[in-house]
This record gives structure tokens, C-alpha cells and sequence, in this order.
């Protein structure tokens, strides 16, 4: 309800500009299909990523489960408010229900969300060059990167104090028991929140010890492809301009899909990223233009993918199917 009245008031106050940009749409039928079809391989070249990162850290060889439940839950989590935590909910289910062991996934989950996380960060650290005066760089452009990569110096600090040290997390543990304790006093907890924290941590620190390098390539091959989308939606539209600077104004875009104000970002993202081109020095027609083309690939066009992709796992798997078949076999046939 929370996630709800957020994303009601955030789409108030945005929903008179988000209309004048939405009035464009019209127009996208200027672009020549063939910029669309490279459009939707590239943001299919970013599922791609997204999977391959998945693999590696839940160990299933199936691509059709980490594929179907990536795309249901990216689809659902576009739509709903607490976008990130919904569609964390969703996969979670779907991944127990082909068989893979809830504390796997929970910590796979967690594990690609925070490296996710931490490459949109990084992204303005592809932009040094313009911090050293070689390209003109817009002073709001300018803050815009430092402020990420002062997100991404506390976030790799965050990450390597968890990964190295127990106390973080035990501590963490002692304030979540003391909190259930409160809560459930006719039926307290037989293990520890600590206990369990610390062995999940110890799972995540093991699968990406031997395998961080192909977690890093699918991660960066993600935000690759998707930006990549991006330069051919300003290219389609006719816009010439220099791609660290619109780098920084995908950055962006990106950090405002985190925030869960409203689902997936919609509203926020346009007018951001429209803001941020023109910036970079994109004129506000060409800069809604590609805006629009981009996020019709990116964000309306997974959406029917991703109902799909989900009729099929249950039509495989079943909507109530328990947790008995390891997730790498294949169903039983007329399952």
C-alpha cells in the first residue's frame, strides 16, 4: 500500500509533462524498421546477459527456467508498484516451483540484484575523460557523475565489509531475532537470523570466488546492450552525439528505475531522460523521439514477452507444482 501511494502521488505530479511526451508517439513511425529490429536485438542481447548471470550464480543449467522466470518477473515488476521487490517475489516462486532450493535463489537473487546494481553505478567511471576537460561537459551532467561515483566508492566499500567481515551481518542477525522474538513470542525461531545470514553469505562469497569473471562480463554485457539500444534509438532519430555524454544521461535513467516511486520507473525515466539529452546536447524533439523508441523496446515491448514466457513455464511446471524436479532436467512429457 505504501509502494502504491507512492506511485500514485509520483505519477500526479509528473503525469502533466509525462503527457506531453507521450503525445509524440505518433511520430515513432518516422523510424525505419530496420533501426527497430536492432533495437530489439540489442535489448534481447541484455536478457541474454541477464541470464548467463543467473546461471552462474544458481548453478541451473535450464535456460527455459531462468529465462521464463527472469522474464515474468521483469514483466510483472514493470507494472506493479515496489517494482524490484515484486518481481523478486514472483521469480522466487517460480524458480522453487522448477525445483531450485529456496536458499538458493534467495541468494542468487540478492547476489544479481546487487551486482546489477553496482554496474549502473560504476557507469559514470566510463566517463572519466570528460572530468579531465578534453569534451565540454554541462555542470549538472558533471555533478550527476560524481554523485555516482561516490554511490559506487560506498557501494564497493559496502560490499567488500560484508564479504570480508562476520560482525556486519551478525549484527544484522541479533536485530532481526530480537525483532521476530517480539513478534512471534508463541513461536520463536529454532536457528538464528545471523546463522543464516552469514551461510547464505558464505554461498554467494564461493560461487563468485571461482566464476566472478563470467558474472562480470554478463553483467556489464547487460548494461552494454541495453545502452547500446539507447544510441540506436538517437541515431534512428537523426540526433549526432557524442556517447559518454549520453552515457551519463543513461546513467541516470537507470538510477531512476531503482527508486521505486512507480512501477518500472514510468514517467520519471522519460522525463529524466529527456532532460538529461538535452543536456548532453540533444534538442528536446529528437531527444522525446528516441526517448519513446527506446523505451517502447525496453520497457512496453517485454511486457507481452514476459506474460508469455510465464502462460508457458505454468503450462510446464503448473501453476501448484512443488519443488520435487531438479530445475536442469526437462519436465516429464505431458506435464
Amino acid at each position: 500500500m505504501i509502494f502504491l501511494a507512492l506511485a500514485l502521488v509520483g505519477l500526479y505530479i509528473v503525469w502533466p509533462s509525462l503527457m506531453d511526451v507521450f503525445s509524440s508517439w505518433p511520430r515513432l513511425r518516422v523510424i525505419e524498421p530496420g533501426w527497430y529490429a536492432a533495437m530489439v536485438a540489442a535489448v534481447a542481447g541484455s536478457f541474454v546477459c541477464v541470464w548467463v548471470l543467473y546461471r552462474v550464480v544458481l548453478h541451473v543449467r535450464s535456460w527455459f527456467v531462468i529465462g521464463a522466470s527472469q522474464l515474468a518477473s521483469s514483466a510483472f515488476g514493470r507494472i506493479v508498484p515496489g517494482g524490484a521487490a515484486s518481481a523478486g517475489a514472483l521469480q522466487y516462486q517460480m524458480l522453487v516451483q522448477a525445483g531450485v532450493r529456496g536458499g538458493r535463489v534467495a541468494t542468487g537473487i540478492t547476489a544479481v540484484s546487487i551486482i546489477s546494481a553496482g554496474t549502473i553505478l560504476a557507469l559514470p567511471l566510463f566517463a572519466i575523460p570528460l572530468f579531465f576537460g578534453a569534451i565540454p561537459l554541462e555542470s549538472t551532467l558533471r555533478r550527476v557523475a560524481l554523485l555516482g561515483l561516490g554511490m559506487l566508492v560506498a557501494a564497493v566499500a559496502f560490499a567488500v565489509l560484508v564479504l570480508a567481515t562476520d560482525k556486519p551481518l551478525a549484527f544484522l542477525g541479533r536485530v532481526l531475532d530480537r525483532l521476530s522474538s517480539l513478534v512471534r513470542r508463541k513461536h520463536p525461531r529454532t536457528t538464528g537470523y545471523g546463522e543464516r545470514i552469514l551461510h547464505e553469505r558464505d554461498v554467494v562469497r564461493s560461487v563468485l570466488g571461482r566464476n566472478w569473471w563470467q558474472a562480470l562480463i554478463a553483467a556489464l554485457g547487460q548494461r552494454a546492450f541495453d545502452f547500446a539500444a539507447l544510441l540506436l534509438a538517437l541515431y534512428a532519430s537523426g540526433a549526432r552525439v557524442l556517447p559518454l555524454l549520453v552515457l551519463l544521461a543513461y546513467a541516470v535513467a537507470q538510477i531512476l528505475m531503482i527508486i521505486p516511486i512507480t512501477p518500472g520507473g514510468i514517467g520519471f525515466v522519460e522525463l529524466g531522460l529527456v532532460g538529461f539529452l538535452g543536456l548532453a546536447g540533444v534538442d528536446t524533439g529528437t531527444a522525446v523521439l528516441a526517448t519513446l523508441a527506446y523505451r517502447l523496446v525496453s520497457y512496453w515491448l517485454p511486457l507481452p514477452v514476459g506474460a508469455v514466457a510465464y502462460a508457458w513455464f505454468s503450462r510446464r511446471y503448473g501453476r501448484d507444482a512443488g519443488a520435487g524436479a531438479p530445475a536442469a532436467a526437462p519436465p516429464r512429457r505431458g506435464a
